[in-house]
């Protein structure tokens, strides 16, 4: 099982790297510049019986065109976008199985390493997109980014947080690391797929302003600003609570297992400083006196706290909580 679950997660990359091909290729041809239609072919119109002149005019009948090089390049995109989101669905498909058979390779919970974890946390992001996907299929174009950040963690945890499956540590059984393990793994997805909108957002909104540099004129083919930050606010007030409960219950598990619910171990401080910036960001979406790329910066240095607490802590400190499988 562990090592099917090893040729799941290479499928895995191999279909998210595919479908990330494929909506580049819509977004090249999704705004192909139109062709002008051809000139409006002159007709001879002769006075006939009746008619007050007797004389010959021209009219103009405009001949409409067979089919323009922009009519093409739409169409293309739009095969070329269904089929990326097609070849997402099968690499979530093929995530979930590497998921599953490592869990059942290690008989537990798979999240018991830094490898696990996100393994786990990039399907719950993938996942959590072909929902918003389901709901909302005029934003499919972000299926670009979120592909490319797919591709690259799963392949550096493939790379360099890979570890056999080895049994549960004695300091995580407990019915706790079930409750806390599995709130945090899915805020933590949810808030990555977050991120996405949120940049795309701030170039959206860059470029919509007249801003011609780059990365601005990458934003030119996304959705409208207004809707992609709706987008990411939906995201990250749904995801907030359960990282909150997350936290709680980590603090609950740690006066079992420790002896004291806080003690500024590493993990729990920048698991703090996250949890105070993300409730920064929707306080400031909720301040009409506060710009919206302000408050959307504010959630992407949230992510970044994220991701130093998921890789920097583990590499660079030691704590109670180094159960990474890395240091």
């Amino acid at each position: 099982m562990s090592a099917l679950s090893d040729q799941l997660v290479t499928f895995a990359i191999l279909a998210y790297l595919v479908a990330m091909i494929s909506h580049a290729v819509e977004y090249a041809l999704g705004n192909a510049r139109k062709v002008p239609a051809a000139a409006p072919a002159r007709e001879l119109v002769g006075a006939g019986v009746g008619s007050t002149g007797g004389t010959v005019e021209e009219s103009a009948t405009p001949v409409p065109p067979a089919g323009t090089r922009a009519d093409r390049s739409t169409a293309r995109a739009e095969l070329a976008g269904r089929i990326a989101a097609w070849l997402t669905a099968l690499a979530a498909a093929l995530h979930l199985g590497a998921v599953v058979t490592r869990g059942i390779a290690a008989e537990r919970m798979p999240w018991g390493n830094m490898y696990e974890f996100v393994l786990t946390v990039t399907w719950i992001g993938a996942a959590a997109w072909l929902a918003v996907l389901w709901k909302q299929p005029s934003l499919r174009r972000l299926g670009l980014f979120l592909t490319l950040v797919m591709v690259l963690l799963l392949a550096f945890a493939e790379l360099k947080l890979y570890v056999q499956v080895v049994p549960l540590m004695p300091a995580l059984q407990s019915y706790w690391f079930i409750i806390h393990v599995s709130t945090i793994i899915f805020a933590s997805g949810i808030f990555l797929l977050g991120v996405v909108p949120a940049v795309a957002y701030l170039m959206r909104a860059g470029w919509e302003q007249g801003k011609r540099s780059f990365p601005y004129t990458l934003a030119r083919r996304l959705p409208a600003a207004a809707g992609l930050e709706r987008l990411t606010f939906t995201l990250h007030a749904f995801a907030f609570p359960v990282f909150t409960f997350a936290v709680i219950a980590g603090a609950i598990w740690a006066e079992a297992a420790w002896g004291r619910a806080w003690g500024w171990d590493p993990k729990e401080t920048w698991a703090f400083i996250s949890w105070v910036v993300y409730a920064g960001y929707l306080h400031a979406r909720a301040t009409p006196s506060v710009k919206r790329n302000v408050a959307t910066w504010i959630s992407v240095v949230g992510f970044l706290t994220m991701l130093m607490n998921l890789f920097g802590v583990n590499f660079f400190f030691t704590g109670l909580h180094s159960y990474a499988g890395v240091n």
